[in-house]
């Protein structure tokens, strides 16, 4: 189970990473709106579709871990972890139903400011959900 949890976060927060800090800037310099938009979309629904299966893997792995211990049993920091992992898994909901959803409908009608304005909120609600992410990962390692 634990190996499971750890893979499906390394997959999600690893994505991030890369599309924060590596695929993004590189793209805004050497792509136009028109040609960046269309790339950034079709490489999100690729990674979209691994973050939906690790949010499940997630979930079914932590509660798993967690029951077998007994929730009064886990530590505070397990506890954590969870409350935290729920508000990702929501944010992910909201990033995926708004503002990706509304990127694809800017790319449909070739409205480029409107496309870029859906990637910036896409990057915030995406460097929100790695902050929490590294706050959940120091709950589970250092509070008891």
């Amino acid at each position: 189970m634990k190996f499971l949890h750890i893979a499906a976060a390394v997959v999600w927060l690893g994505g991030i990473v890369f599309m924060l800090f590596a695929l993004r800037p590189a793209v805004t310099t050497q792509l136009q709106p028109p040609q960046r938009l269309p790339l950034i979309a079709l490489v999100l629904s690729r990674f979209f579709t691994l973050v939906w299966i690790s949010i499940g893997t997630l979930l079914l792995t932590g509660l798993a871990m967690l029951l077998a211990v007994g929730m009064k049993n886990a530590p505070l920091g397990w506890h954590l972890m969870l409350g935290l992992g729920l508000l990702m898994f929501a944010l992910f909901g909201h990033l995926y139903f708004g503002p990706y959803k509304r990127l694809k409908q800017a790319i449909a009608a070739a409205d480029w400011p409107e496309g870029g304005r859906r990637t910036g909120q896409i990057a915030t609600l995406a460097t929100v959900n790695l902050a929490l992410a590294a706050i959940a990962i120091a709950a589970v390692l250092f509070v008891v």
